[in-house]
């Protein structure tokens, strides 16, 4: 146990190996004497387990290092200390070769949350895991944004099997700490969330939970962890943000953002960037392949000024989203720029972008397919050419990669159980009748075949029917 651990979880831990005997299912414990309040803070650097009869208080960044697993056990809840000074925010990072294991249940999640009186979107800034799968940074590396350069937040690599561990059912709640008020909208976000660098396919994350971030709920920053069955809240800027030459592939997600952002211009269900200048060259491209999420927007109209949009796809990305459902935003359910469009309706490459089968919707009429202007990056206009080609339908269309989509004028089209409804969980669920329960597709374009490796389900968006993964159980909690 590294010095630098705080006394009390240095006895604490060693107290736990002796009292408490971990069952097959990891979910029993043998209960000690009685609950300890321990300090997470400096460095973890030999094997480490948090369980449910303490209660953990995360102070400052807390790095996980030298090659070392930091376990936590189901029903364990660490609150994060809050601080003034933006280099004590709390968080806690995985470094490059570490490996977080979170064995929560559907019924006992493992939970990070303020420590606040009154808890609120920043208080502090994430879990961030680190690997050693490839990013488009120079020479393969890069660092967490938002933090500085060292050792211990570098990460990228060779290794697209890399394991940074198995991540299940847990919540974060209250992040996005660093994100300034003057944040440059156009260039990679600073870390917040849930944030992935350089993560491999090795790494297993599923039933995850971000809510009420003042900046990002998910960021994959290279990398190509693959991952399902993720909820996205309430979150200040994007709910799901791909960076840097991420390359993995996500089903049954849901991106959920009832009321306008108070924070950034353009608070998007999904944004992609290759890299902030979209030079020619700088692989690998960023390439999300996404299948079966649920986009839904803020209730009634944005204010002026607002440009979020449903999907933002910019700076040479290339992208594939099929079977999904994006509602709800004013000006826009799919927004392109002059660096991403010409791969989604060119001419044939294996390397192109694809949208295909989804249902969409923007509340304004005609805004549903957009595109920014480029120069200054900050004006939108509608774009009826990606339009007509997406909504195209059959074998034989004008652009067999941007069509069979469908386009729906009102949000009521789409036959969600319930939306917007005041202390009462969202139902994401299409009644009988509504077109996600149709029109489902997983063929691919091309030799790639990015679809085949998608489970097969009978509907489009995250949840069919009678799905009940993001109702179940207290592992995710809507207030």
């Amino acid at each position: 146990m590294n010095l630098n651990l705080k006394t009390s979880l240095l006895l604490a831990l060693l107290c736990v190996s002796v009292l408490f005997s971990c069952k097959k299912d990891q979910d029993e414990y043998v209960p000690g004497p009685e609950k300890q309040a321990l300090v997470l803070s400096g460095e973890i650097t030999q094997p480490t387990t948090l369980t449910p009869d303490n209660e953990y208080i995360l102070k400052g960044r807390v790095y996980v290092k030298g090659n070392v697993k930091l376990t936590i056990v189901a029903g364990t809840t660490i609150t994060v200390e809050p601080a003034e000074k933006m280099e004590d925010k709390g968080a806690l990072i995985i470094t490059r070769g570490s490996k977080l294991d979170v064995n929560g249940t559907v019924d006992r999640p493992v939970v990070f949350t303020s420590a606040a009186a009154t808890k609120a979107p920043g208080d502090w800034v994430g879990v961030i895991v680190l690997g050693k799968a490839a990013t488009n940074g120079d020479g393969g590396v890069m660092h967490v944004a938002g933090m500085p350069e060292t050792l211990d937040t570098e990460f990228g690599g060779v290794d697209e099997g890399d394991n940074s561990g198995t991540i299940k059912y847990l919540r974060l709640e209250y992040t996005g700490a660093l994100n300034p008020a003057n944040e440059e909208e156009w260039a990679i976000d600073y870390a917040s969330g849930m944030m992935l660098g350089g993560v491999g396919n090795g790494t297993i994350l599923e039933n995850v939970m971000v809510k009420h971030s003042k900046d990002d709920g998910f960021q994959f920053v290279g990398g190509n962890v693959n991952a399902k069955y993720l909820i996205s809240y309430d979150n200040g800027d994007d709910n799901f943000d791909f960076d840097r030459g991420y390359t993995g592939k996500l089903q049954f997600i849901i991106s959920y953002r009832p009321s306008a952002s108070k924070v950034g211009i353009r608070a998007n269900g999904v944004e992609s960037l290759n890299e902030k200048d979209a030079l020619p060259g700088i692989v690998p491209y960023t390439h999300p392949v996404i299948s079966n999420m649920t986009i839904v927007g803020p209730q009634g109209d944005q204010p002026e000024g607002d440009q979020s949009q449903g999907v933002y796809i910019r700076k040479n990305t290339r992208f594939t989203i099929q079977n999904s459902i994006i509602a709800g935003y004013t000006y826009g359910g799919l927004m392109l720029c002059p660096k991403t469009k010409p791969y989604l309706v060119g001419d044939w490459n294996e390397d192109n972008s694809e949208f295909r089968y989804n249902l969409v919707n923007a509340d304004k009429q005609g805004w549903a397919f957009n595109y920014d202007d480029g120069p200054s990056g900050v004006k939108i206009n509608p774009d009826a050419d990606v339009a007509k080609w997406a909504t195209e339908t059959g074998s034989k269309t004008t652009k067999n990669r941007a069509n069979n989509n469908e386009l729906l004028t009102d949000i009521a089209g789409f036959m969600f159980n319930g939306l917007y409804q005041t202390g009462t969980a969202p139902d994401f669920r299409p009644q009988v009748g509504s077109p996600a329960l149709k029109g489902v597709n997983f063929s691919s374009n091309g030799v790639n075949k990015v679809m085949d490796s998608m489970m097969k389900v009978a509907y489009r968006g995250a949840l069919g029917s009678t799905d009940s993964w993001a109702n179940t159980g207290s592992w995710a909690n809507w207030d």
